[in-house]
């Protein structure tokens, strides 16, 4: 690709998370300096801000499968020190989960719960950072981390150093 009619390859912004993974590393100029990548553009962000506002939403009006362990517990799974309490959005969710994690055949119990209750309520029960993974492991999966604006302030890791 050229730039202008010029002849002179311009460089194309990678803007994807993933394409950076296999992205070429620019060449040199003959300064020494590299092209450094665009991120995505302010627009990009906005959008994908409301995107996820609208999705939590979403979430905290309706009702989530959250699956129980033999004790009682709600279903965790602890990640990069955070403990994530899963969620499903259907039977059917649920179902593809089990089966990848291959106890499709036992008998898993449920309850259904609010969004907001797991949010607000059972988020902050959780010992340490502690958020909610929706449809875990599928390609519709959502993270709803412990931050500002999604869990209780006080639970909140992005305001630890606000704290008094």
């Amino acid at each position: 690709m050229t730039d202008n009619g010029d002849d002179i390859p311009k460089q194309q912004p990678v803007s994807m998370l993933a394409e950076l993974v296999d992205a070429p590393v620019p060449p040199a100029s003959p300064d020494g300096t590299r092209a450094v990548p665009q991120g995505p553009k302010q627009a990009d962000v906005v959008e994908a801000r409301r995107e996820f506002a609208r999705l939590l939403g979403e979430f905290r009006r309706h009702t989530a499968l959250v699956p129980f362990d033999d004790r009682g517990s709600p279903w965790t799974a602890d990640f990069h020190k955070v403990r994530w309490i899963c969620a499903f959005s259907d039977e059917e969710a649920l179902a593809r989960f089990a089966q990848a994690r291959g106890e499709a055949t036992r008998e898993w119990e449920y309850r259904r719960i609010l969004g907001a209750r797991l949010l607000d309520v059972m988020v902050p029960l959780l010992p340490g950072p502690g958020g909610v993974a929706l449809d875990a492991g599928s390609a519709a999966g959502v993270l709803f981390p412990p931050v500002r604006g999604i869990v209780p302030d006080e639970v909140a890791v992005d305001v630890e150093g606000e704290r008094q």
